[in-house]
């Protein structure tokens, strides 16, 4: 009996398993035996081993340069990529150097006077060097290559950050460069202790990740925890951080994130300075610091630099803004429908009054609204910068006054949901927004369902699980819990004369960063 097609791709769709004749995979024996040759006297067979590698001339932007290397008369020539090299330098101080030598006693390392020159023995780290935008000489009669620093990727300059906008402080941004951020970080950190690693994480792509760290106050374990997950990862390219997080964080369904991810090379020195860990990469404006607590995220950069009164204030502010995002909309839910004893007399009038005609109940009032809100935000991230401020301005204005003229939602919702999600935006980090965000939505939800009961719950509930999560081996609400000696830096800062140790949880070498006055 004939099968219909229709029944043949449902089979497919439960037995999605790749049918190898369709798919079938090619092997890369060839190619990688090809590149784990050494390098052969004979200049043309080396050169027709890497137009076999970089499947040339059909790729345009490889180019190999045959010349005479005059004094010395020998055969050579030069492999890079134009479209990551300065052509300018190659020219400047590789090729006329080697053209208009007229000593024949004169090494090449002699001739050619530039800052980075890496002999290398295999094809592999010629290919690889290239790669990073290096140029590579190769001479005939010699079984050894010569890699010279020429890169020169294309990128930003330095800028102002997005996201962690400061008043008070340094208006410096990283960017997509990581040899431009790093020098940022060294500006700032003038020490011989300020360790850059770098390590490849990936197969075929070759991205590099640089691991910094001071020496002499970052936990020699810590340090060994992160190289090992990093080194472990089988994939083949990663291409930014933002990936990169996900691949080496503990918990990678959890609600709240375990990495910080911040754009400012000043708060990335004051975590280094304190004992972390700072992943940066090629391609990310940005860097990751681990471990991470919870109270890294309530954190902004400019907190240090206001003064006491000042910091401490706006601290407060964010603290209490995050209050009423999570429970705002909740505690009117519970309140209204279950709890109305609670509110004065006169207030409850003046509510039940605006909710006389609107059909919806509390719940779905509020449920719809800040749906819509967090529509009216998505959009006015991703439309052009030319017109976000419009969208939001049209839907704050015009469809909640609409909504409340037209008795679908009482005007004091509206009030709620806006100052809500307004307080949302006191906090900088992304993952934690969202995080904060999506709880809002179930305090709502348990809130509708089991008043202000449901929300203890919940509460209790969302705080044991914090308890549990852990970033690199550091408890989430450190040092609050469990208590670690440190500066004790959560909510209110102290003084910066009487901060004087750097956070114990993350087991630094040297805990004391102030001697006592």
């Amino acid at each position: 009996m004939k099968r219909h097609p229709f029944k043949n791709y449902i089979d497919k769709f439960k037995n999605p398993k790749l049918d190898p004749t369709q798919y079938p995979e090619e092997s890369a024996a060839e190619d990688i035996a090809i590149k784990n040759q050494e390098i052969n006297l004979d200049l043309q067979i080396n050169i027709s081993t890497l137009q076999k590698v970089y499947k040339l001339p059909e790729n345009s932007d490889v180019k190999i340069h045959n010349f005479t290397i005059n004094g010395i008369n020998k055969t050579a020539a030069l492999l890079f990529i134009s479209t990551i090299t300065d052509v300018d330098m190659i020219n400047e101080h590789i090729l006329e150097p080697l053209l208009k030598n007229e000593d024949p006693g004169k090494t090449v390392q002699n001739i050619i006077q530039i800052q980075s020159f890496t002999p290398v023995q295999l094809i592999n780290d010629i290919v690889n060097g290239a790669n990073q935008g290096n140029t590579i000489l190769l001479i005939d009669g010699e079984q050894q290559a010569y890699m010279i620093g020429t890169a020169n990727f294309q990128g930003r300059s330095v800028e102002k950050a997005e996201n962690e906008v400061v008043l008070k402080g340094p208006k410096e941004a990283f960017n997509e460069k990581a040899d431009t951020n790093i020098s940022l970080v060294r500006k700032k950190i003038r020490n011989e202790n300020l360790i850059v690693e770098n390590i490849t994480i990936s197969k075929r792509s070759n991205n590099e990740l640089y691991i910094l760290y001071i020496k002499d106050l970052t936990n020699e374990k810590l340090i060994k925890n992160i190289k090992e997950r990093v080194s472990s990862l089988d994939v083949d390219a990663i291409q930014d951080l933002s990936l990169l997080e996900q691949y080496i964080e503990e918990r990678p369904k959890s609600i709240f994130p375990s990495i910080l991810y911040t754009e400012r090379p000043d708060r990335a020195s004051s975590f280094l300075e304190d004992g972390y860990v700072v992943l940066l990469m090629n391609n990310s404006p940005a860097a990751l610091i681990l471990p991470t607590t919870f109270w890294s995220f309530i954190h902004n950069p400019e907190d240090h630099y206001l003064r006491f009164i000042f910091g401490n204030f706006t601290r407060i502010l964010r603290v209490f803004a995050l209050f009423i995002t999570v429970f705002g909309s909740a505690i009117y839910v519970s309140i209204t429908n279950y709890h109305s004893e609670m509110v004065p007399t006169d207030l409850l009038l003046a509510i039940s009054a605006t909710r006389e005609k609107v059909p919806f109940p509390a719940l779905i009032e509020i449920l719809m609204m800040e749906t819509a809100f967090e529509l009216i935000r998505e959009a006015g991230l991703r439309v052009p910068n030319t017109i976000g401020p419009t969208i939001g301005i049209v839907g704050a204005l015009i469809l909640g006054q609409a909504a409340v003229q037209a008795n679908i939602v009482s005007p004091i919702v509206v009030i709620v949901v806006a100052l809500g999600g307004l307080c949302s935006f006191t906090l900088s980090d992304v993952s934690m927004n969202f995080a904060i965000r999506i709880i809002r939505f179930a305090f709502i939800l348990s809130a509708g369902f089991f008043g202000i009961y449901g929300m203890t719950s919940l509460f209790t509930v969302g705080i044991f699980y914090m308890v549990s999560i852990k970033s690199f081996g550091v408890p989430y609400l450190s040092p609050m819990s469990p208590k670690y000696t440190s500066s004790k830096d959560t909510i209110i800062r102290k003084l910066i004369k009487n901060e004087r140790f750097r956070p114990g949880y993350v087991k630094p070498k040297d805990i004391i960063k102030k001697a006592e006055e």
